[in-house]
């Protein structure tokens, strides 16, 4: 007895006349709602980038400052007046 392979495809939760990809095409246009991601996924992945984002921001907030406009006294631009 074989065991059906885990899948995140769409395809295999519908059922449909027939397994053929047009088939599934023509279900996909004519139930646009039923298509997008599930609410569950969404949520995940909205938490991970706040995740991401809270990380990125500890990440800045402890990093190194350095002054990259600083005040330029010796600026040399102007010495050329040949």
């Amino acid at each position: 007895m074989t065991r059906r392979k885990k899948t995140r495809s769409l395809s295999d939760k519908v059922t449909i006349r027939t397994g053929r990809r047009k088939d599934y095409k023509q279900w996909r246009h004519d139930n646009p709602d039923q298509v997008g991601p599930s609410r569950r996924f969404t949520q995940k992945k909205r938490q991970q980038r706040k995740l991401q984002a809270a990380r990125k921001q500890e990440r800045q907030e402890s990093g190194q400052s350095i002054d990259i406009h600083t005040d330029n006294t010796h600026d040399n631009s102007h010495d050329k007046d040949d």
